[in-house]
């Protein structure tokens, strides 16, 4: 147990070094200026693909880092069906990592805590967790960095984990990648309908929500 407690304090001093290193390097400069990181992508040539994807992991593993400029970048650089591809890969990556990362530093100790308790209510159910992981994902306010690193500390298992958040990353990505190619082409009217699409898929599981609450109420 005490190796595992040293071997997190010394992730979290590497990533805190990597995002210091980024910042100071100028690095965080350019991911946070899509148009900056789009031409260092297109540089790259056939690299380019592996530094969008390194890249998304490492926004989801070091949780300051944003996603959304990295994914416009992506679309921009690639169009919307190559560029989402490698976004949904990247953030699929860093999301299992985050999941696994969490799971071995930090599952064994909440056991010994909790004991059969973690498997009681929402908290034991797998398909309860399994559809709490998908909607974060559909909901870009929730941190998806958070949620899985958060996920690993559950009894939600690695695969129900892994197909809940391929399914939700798969429509924000897509935008996502959409808006950075529409920006590139500087056409504003398909930029804006970008915009309304990515507004529309945010509002989706709410609506839902909401529509299933109305349903469950009982008659006056």
């Amino acid at each position: 147990m005490r190796a595992k407690l040293f071997a997190g304090v010394a992730l979290a001093v590497v990533l805190a070094a990597i995002y210091w290193l980024l910042h100071e390097s100028g690095a965080m400069a350019t991911i946070l200026n899509r148009a900056a990181l789009h031409d260092h992508i297109a540089s790259l040539g056939a690299w380019g693909p592996l530094l969008v994807i390194g890249l998304m992991v490492l926004a989801i593993l070091v949780s300051p880092i944003p996603s959304a400029p990295i994914a416009m970048a992506a679309g921009a650089a690639y169009g919307h069906t190559w560029g989402t591809l490698y976004v949904i890969l990247g953030a699929e990556i860093g999301a299992l990592t985050a999941f696994g990362l969490a799971r071995w530093l930090g599952g064994e100790t909440l056991r010994r805590w909790f004991g059969d308790r973690l498997t009681v209510g929402l908290l034991g159910s797998q398909n309860a967790l399994m559809g709490i992981v998908l909607v974060s994902r559909l909901l870009p306010f929730i941190s998806f960095d958070i949620v899985s690193y958060a996920a690993g500390l559950t009894v939600l298992s690695f695969w129900r984990f892994a197909i809940a958040t391929l399914v939700g990353i798969v429509p924000a990505s897509f935008l996502l990648a959409h808006f950075g190619g529409e920006m590139a082409t500087g056409e504003s009217d398909r930029i804006m309908i970008s915009v309304l699409a990515l507004g529309a898929i945010t509002l989706i599981p709410l609506a839902v929500k909401l529509v299933r609450d109305r349903l469950r109420r009982p008659p006056p």
